[in-house]
C-alpha cells in the first residue's frame, strides 16, 4: 500500500489532504523517524514530538516564502521529511550526507541555521523586521522549546519583540524537557499554565464579547482592562502578557485541528503572539516516551526492543572519567561544587548530582549564567568545576574574560567534546577553545593524552589559585583505574614519551595518539621521531620545547583544533620569542573552515589527523627539506642536555 509520505516531495502537496490524512501522515513520519533513526542514530525524542506542529505549520503557511525558523534544529526531521530529503534521510548525520539540523545549503525551506538553543525568536524577528521594511505581508514563525526558553537570548527577544508590536507568532514547543527535565522558575510557571487552562477560556469569552460591541476608543480600552483583571485574577502575573505578546494557549501539540485554527487565530490578531503547545517528548515510541531524557538522542538501536545495535567497548567515556574522578576529589574536599548548562548526562555529572545533590547545579541551557555563577561561587571561596561543552563555552565568552579571568578567580573549566566532536557538524565541533582560551591572561589550558592524565590534570585545576580550562574528547579512554588522590601536575611542564632525533612530533592532548601511532610508521622507513605531550597550551614548556628542537632539528604540532591561533600558532610565538628563527616548524590541526558532520574517526582521517595522516604530512614536510632518516638540521651541535630524555 502507498503511504502518503511517499508523495510528499514539498510542503504544497499538503494543501489537499484531509485532517484524516493528516493524521495519517502524523504516524507515517513518526514510523519513518523510528525505522531511519534506528539504523543510523540521531536525535530522536524531540523529533517525535513536534510532528503535529510540523504538520500543522506546512500544511497552512506557504514555506518557503513564509519562515519557519527551527530553535536548535535538532527537533527539525519532520521538516526535512516534508520538504524534500527523504529519499536522503538515511543519510542524516552521516559524512556526505544531510545535515542534522536545518542547512540552508540543502533547501530554501531551511531559513536559519542553528546548533545551540535560544536564537530562533531573536532571528525571527529579524525576518519579520526585514518583511515591515520592504512592506511584505509574509508569516514569520519561531518554533523554540521551553529547554531553549531557559537561555538568555530567548528572553532579550521576546522583550523586544513585546516592545517592537510586529507581526510574529512564536509557538512555545512545552515537553517539560531539554535534554534534562528542565529546572528553575520558568519551568514551573509553565507548568502552572500548563495545569490551569481557565485563562485561554475567561480570555476566549471575552474576545466573543468584544466581537458584538461597537469599536470605540474607550469600550476597546475598558475590553483591555478586563482582560488584563481576568488574566492576573487566574494566572497570576502572565508573564508573555506582560511582555507585550498575545497568549494562545496552552493548546494540544499533538492535535493538528487545534493547532491549525489557533495558527490562523495568532494570523487574525497580528502583532506578536505565543503559542502555547503542550507535547509529549518521544511520542510514538514507548520506550521514548517512558525515559525522554535518555532517548533524547541515541546512536542506532532494535526498533523492535529498543536496545542499541552496536555493543561498546566497555571502556568508559573521558566525560564518565571525569565525573569519577571529580566525585572522589570531592569526598575530600566540601568546596568543590559542580555546575552543567541542561547536560547533566552528557557531562557526566548526572553521577555527581546521586551523591552531592546539595553540592550541584544544573542552571538550564544558560551557559553564560553557568560561568558568572561560578565565578561568584569561586569569589565566595567555592571550587567550582563548570562542565560545559567546548562548543557551548563559547556562548560564555564574555563571562570567562569579564568574571573569571579579570578576578583570577579559581574556576576551573571543564570542557567536553574538546576537539572534532562528529556528527552534530559545524555548530557542535570543540575546534575554537585552544584559540580562545590560551590568548586570556591569568588563563592555563591544558590537555590529557588519556584518561589517567585527566584524573591528575583535575587534581591540579582543584589546587590551582586562578582559572584554569581541561579540555577532552568525545572519545573513551584506556580503562585506567580511578585514583583516590591522582598526583598534581606542574604547571607548564611537559614530557617526552619516546626518543628520536630525525623530527620532533609535538601532539596536544589527542594529538598525542597519533603522533605514536605516526612515529612507529615512521620508523619502518627508517626516522627515529621523538614524541612530545606538552600537556599545556598555555603557559608552553620553554626547556622542553627548545630541548625538542635542538635535538631534531624539525618540528611537527598535531592538534585537534584550528591551526590558526592554536597550539602550534602558541609553538611558533614562543620560537620567535626566543630566537629560533630557523627551526621548520609544520602545524597540524583543523583548517580554517567550519567542519562538516560525520562520525568523528573519518574527520580526523579525512582532516589528515589519524596517525597514517600524520606520518603522510611529515614526510612529506622532510622531502621539501630535503632532509632524511640521517640527515637533520639541527639548530645547534648536540649537547648533553639535548641528549637526555627528559620525563617528568
Amino acid at each position: 500500500m502507498m503511504r502518503l509520505l511517499d508523495n510528499i516531495n514539498d510542503p504544497r502537496d499538503l494543501k489537499g489532504l484531509s485532517l484524516a490524512q493528516l493524521k495519517q501522515l502524523a504516524q507515517e513520519i513518526r514510523t519513518e523517524i523510528i525505522q531511519g533513526i534506528s539504523r543510523t542514530g540521531g536525535h530522536f525524542a524531540p523529533n517525535l514530538g513536534v510532528v503535529e506542529i510540523t504538520i500543522a505549520l506546512h500544511s497552512l503557511l506557504d514555506s518557503p516564502r513564509d519562515k519557519i525558523v527551527w530553535d536548535v534544529g535538532h527537533q527539525s526531521y519532520p521538516h526535512k521529511l516534508l520538504t524534500g530529503r527523504r529519499d536522503r534521510f538515511h543519510t542524516i548525520k552521516q559524512l556526505g550526507g544531510i545535515s542534522g539540523y536545518c542547512k540552508r545549503s540543502e533547501t530554501p525551506h531551511d531559513c536559519w541555521e542553528a546548533g545551540h538553543g535560544s536564537t530562533s525568536i531573536a532571528g525571527a524577528l529579524g525576518f519579520a523586521r526585514a518583511r515591515d521594511l520592504r512592506g511584505g505581508d509574509e508569516t514569520v514563525v519561531a518554533v523554540i522549546g521551553d529547554g531553549s526558553l531557559t537561555g538568555g537570548l530567548a528572553y532579550e527577544a521576546l522583550n523586544n519583540a513585546g516592545h517592537s508590536h510586529t507581526s510574529l507568532i512564536i509557538i512555545l514547543n512545552d515537553n517539560a524537557m531539554s535534554i534534562a527535565p528542565n529546572v528553575g522558575a520558568l519551568a514551573k510557571y509553565l507548568g502552572r499554565a500548563r495545569s490551569d487552562p481557565r485563562y485561554l477560556w475567561a480570555k476566549q469569552e471575552i474576545e466573543q464579547i468584544v466581537q458584538h460591541l461597537p469599536l470605540g476608543d474607550r469600550i476597546w480600552q475598558a475590553v483591555h482592562r478586563m482582560k488584563d483583571g481576568a488574566k492576573q485574577l487566574l494566572i497570576h502575573g502572565m508573564l508573555f502578557e506582560e511582555l507585550g505578546l498575545t497568549y494562545l494557549g496552552p493548546i494540544d501539540g499533538h492535535d493538528i485541528e487545534i493547532i491549525r485554527v489557533t495558527l490562523e487565530q495568532a494570523k487574525r490578531i497580528g502583532g506578536p503572539v505565543l503559542i502555547h503547545a503542550i507535547t509529549q517528548k518521544g511520542k510514538g515510541y514507548a520506550p521514548a516516551e517512558a525515559n525522554p531524557f535518555k532517548w533524547h538522542a541515541t546512536s542506532g538501536f532494535d526498533p523492535e526492543t529498543g536496545e542499541p545495535r552496536a555493543k561498546g567497548s566497555g571502556k568508559p567515556t573521558y566525560s564518565k572519567v571525569f565525573a569519577q574522578s571529580l566525585i572522589r576529589l570531592a569526598q575530600k574536599d566540601p568546596k568543590i561544587v559542580a555546575i552543567t548548562a541542561a547536560m547533566p548526562d552528557g557531562t557526566g555529572l548526572i553521577d555527581f548530582q546521586k551523591v552531592f545533590p546539595e553540592r550541584f547545579y544544573d542552571v538550564g541551557m544558560a551557559e553564560q549564567y553557568a560561568v558568572c555563577f561560578a565565578a561568584g561561587l569561586a569569589a565566595a571561596g567555592k571550587r567550582p568545576v563548570a562542565a560545559i561543552y567546548s562548543t557551548f563555552l563559547q556562548r560564555a565568552y564574555d563571562q570567562v574574560i569579564h568574571d573569571v579571568c579579570v578576578q583570577n578567580l579559581p574556576v576551573v573549566l571543564c570542557l567536553d567534546r574538546g576537539g572534532i566532536a562528529g556528527e552534530d557538524g559545524p555548530t557542535h565541533q570543540g575546534a575554537f577553545d585552544i584559540a580562545y582560551l590560551r590568548c586570556l591572561p591569568n588563563m592555563v589550558v591544558m590537555a590529557p593524552r588519556d584518561d589517567l592524565e585527566l584524573q591528575r590534570m583535575l587534581a591540579t585545576a582543584l589546587r590551582h589559585n586562578g582559572p584554569i580550562a581541561v579540555r577532552y574528547p568525545r572519545a573513551t579512554g584506556t580503562g585506567a583505574p580511578i585514583l583516590d588522590d591522582p598526583e598534581p601536575l606542574p604547571i607548564g611542564v611537559g614530557e617526552i614519551l619516546r626518543d628520536g632525533h630525525d623530527v620532533a612530533l609535538v601532539g596536544f592532548g589527542y594529538g598525542v595518539e597519533p603522533a605514536l601511532g605516526a612515529a612507529d610508521l615512521l620508523a619502518a622507513e627508517g626516522f627515529e621521531a621523538m614524541v612530545v605531550d606538552p600537556r599545556f597550551a598555555k603557559p608552553l614548556d620553554l626547556e622542553l620545547l627548545v630541548h625538542a628542537a635542538r635535538r631534531c632539528g624539525v618540528l611537527v604540532t598535531i592538534e585537534d583544533g584550528v591551526r590558526m591561533g592554536g597550539f602550534g600558532s602558541g609553538v611558533l610565538e614562543l620560537f620567535q620569542d626566543h630566537g629560533l628563527w630557523n627551526v621548520p616548524v609544520l602545524r597540524l590541526g583543523l583548517p580554517d573552515q567550519f567542519i562538516e558532520h560525520g562520525a568523528r574517526p573519518l574527520l580526523l582521517q579525512k582532516w589528515g589527523l589519524d596517525a597514517a595522516g600524520v606520518a603522510a604530512s611529515v614526510k612529506s614536510f622532510l622531502r621539501n627539506l630535503h632532509l632524511g632518516p640521517s640527515t637533520r638540521a639541527r639548530v645547534t651541535a648536540g649537547d648533553e642536555a639535548g641528549q637526555r630524555q627528559r620525563s617528568r
